[in-house]
């Protein structure tokens, strides 16, 4: 995905540097261990947290910072630094072996993470006063630099530990420590941007009290995700005018929902089988996203294709696979209605993509959807894993075209006011430059000391 004008360059030389050598801005790191912001969205691992990490770092780019963002090497045939712009690059450091490894097995690979990126500034001779880190372990990882070189850390979680663990069935061994880290990050963090004033909550109920948090939101390229002609996007596509589509855009994964969509679309033909209003036979569901059945999605995506074929819905539903980012925006505007079934959602990208296109989205009333879907207005909320309350949000969608036309309407202007990457940088510029001033002056609270020691690796404590 390349978002602005300048051509992404790349090098497969160690720490070889593509940066423009420009002087007088300000360096500062974002750091995202797992989610790569120049890796393919859809594939693997990547995706919302991928996004925001890229856009974020483009769009403050725009503002004025040198921005240099960096992740683990996930394949020797990657290129190690991939610049986006004249003042933003991704570096991929070298962490344990250069392969795909699943998010709870990365953690025992951190230490390695830090000493590559301090090989790095000094390779490069940049020092970073700011580092702004992203998931739980990119936060470990900034606690180790903010013990080593007193660093002002900023912290986006992306997903939580606490929150997470409550909808699935299986705790991974490395949950104990996951949720000691969160609750460390919370209380030494100089900043921790929470993107909802739910996941605030979440943070404070379910973490701890002590901390300081900022609610910036999301955000989304309100020039790609834009209202555009949905006639025209249907015959780039080459979908019927007479189709009734229900999208669902994400990975596969059991938390996403996507088996609670399937039965909902299964349950809301056999409704419409029952009327007259629709025809069933036109009855579309398209599941966009993921990588090929072979990839680390593979398992996932065989069971939802085998319940399909389970509930007699081949007919109905297209496995679209991954969809380049430019040509995204078509799907979301073809489509009736976009669906997010997730269990758990921080934030929720694709709502905001999807509303910005002009499309009512159904979603689960949890985390930030709650903040994001304005039930009634910009869609509708459903409680999750409720197949019925889901067939039945997504009919009135469908049939109520009144209705309708007014959340579509609501559903762009409310992203366009709120949601736009500019505004998000923005907000970001501003909290960096204010905790810079405070570490330069010494005013302000101190967080982190040489004394304090972050949670080794090597202290792993298994869940029960």
């Amino acid at each position: 995905m390349s978002t602005g004008k300048f051509p992404a360059t790349q090098s497969n030389q160690p720490f070889a540097s593509a940066r423009t050598k420009i002087p007088t801005r300000q360096a500062i790191a974002l750091i995202s261990e797992h989610g790569d912001p120049a890796a393919e969205i859809g594939k693997d691992a990547a995706g919302g947290q991928n996004v925001y990490v890229r856009q974020v770092g483009e769009s403050l780019a725009k503002l004025g910072w040198q921005v240099d963002m960096f992740t683990r090497k996930s394949n020797p045939n990657d290129a190690t630094i991939v610049q986006h712009s004249p003042y933003c690059r991704t570096i991929r450091l070298i962490a344990g072996p250069e392969t795909y490894i699943p998010r709870d097995e990365l953690f025992q690979y951190m230490p390695e993470f830090v000493t590559s990126f301090q090989k790095f500034q000094q390779k490069e001779g940049t020092n970073y006063p700011l580092a702004h880190t992203n998931y739980w372990m990119s936060g470990w990882v900034g606690l180790e630099l903010q013990r080593r070189q007193n660093i002002q850390l900023i912290h986006t979680y992306h997903s939580l530990g606490a929150v997470k663990y409550q909808s699935v069935s299986e705790i991974p061994t490395i949950a104990q420590t996951r949720l000691a880290v969160e609750k460390q990050i919370l209380e030494q963090a100089h900043s921790v941007v929470a993107t909802s004033p739910q996941e605030f909550d979440d943070l404070e109920n379910l973490v701890s009290r002590l901390g300081n948090i900022d609610i910036i939101p999301c955000g989304t390229d309100v020039s790609t995700f834009r209202p555009i002609s949905k006639v025209e996007a249907r015959k780039q596509l080459d979908i019927s005018g007479k189709e009734k589509v229900v999208l669902y855009v994400g990975r596969f994964d059991k938390r996403k929902g996507i088996e609670t969509l399937v039965r909902a679309t299964r349950e809301l033909r056999a409704q419409l089988e029952q009327g007259e209003e629709i025809d069933p036979q036109n009855l579309k569901l398209l599941i966009v996203g993921g990588s090929d059945p072979q990839e680390a999605d593979g398992a996932e995506r065989r069971r939802i294709e085998d319940l399909v074929t389970e509930l007699d819905l081949t007919a109905n539903t297209e496995f679209v696979g991954m969809v380049g980012h430019d040509r995204l925006a078509l799907y979301y505007t073809a489509a009736d209605v976009c669906v997010i079934p997730s269990h758990y959602e921080p934030f929720g990208l694709v709502a905001i993509e999807a509303m910005a296109c002009g499309t009512p989205v159904v979603a689960s009333a949890v985390g930030g959807l709650k903040f994001t879907v304005i039930s009634e207005e910009t869609g509708l909320l459903v409680p999750p894993h409720d197949v019925a309350k889901f067939a039945h949000a997504i009919e009135r969608i469908l049939t109520d075209d009144i209705w309708a036309r007014k959340a579509r309407k609501q559903a762009s202007a409310r992203v366009q006011q709120n949601f736009s990457w500019t505004g998000v940088a923005i907000q970001l510029s501003d909290l960096y430059r204010r905790l810079l001033a405070q570490s330069l002056s010494g005013s302000g609270i101190a967080r982190g000391s040489s004394a304090t020691s972050t949670l080794l690796p090597k202290q792993v404590v298994k869940a029960s």
